[in-house]
């Protein structure tokens, strides 16, 4: 079995890595409001239906790796927490 320092230093490797992705997770929410606000801009007063449910298929996109980030940073505290009682 790996010392306690081993087990830090993986947990702390792992919440490392999972901070990058949460950090690649902002960027990409960033690119899909960026691509809302373009769709909208292009397709300005138009009503069809399939632009409507791009443009909310692009927000649901958004609101899940918001859940997604929350998820990850969630698993950060949990490790954290645990490596503290080490």
């Amino acid at each position: 079995m790996a010392g306690v320092e081993e087990v830090r230093a993986g947990i702390a490797l792992a919440n490392q890595k999972a901070s990058e992705s949460v950090a690649a997770l902002q960027q990409a929410t960033l690119s899909l409001e960026e691509a809302q606000q373009a769709l909208a801009t292009a397709t300005q007063g138009s009503g069809q239906e399939e632009i409507q449910h791009a443009y909310g298929m692009l927000a649901e996109a958004a609101q899940s790796l918001n859940g997604i980030q929350g998820t990850i940073n969630a698993s950060i505290t949990s490790a954290e927490s645990y490596a503290g009682r080490l």
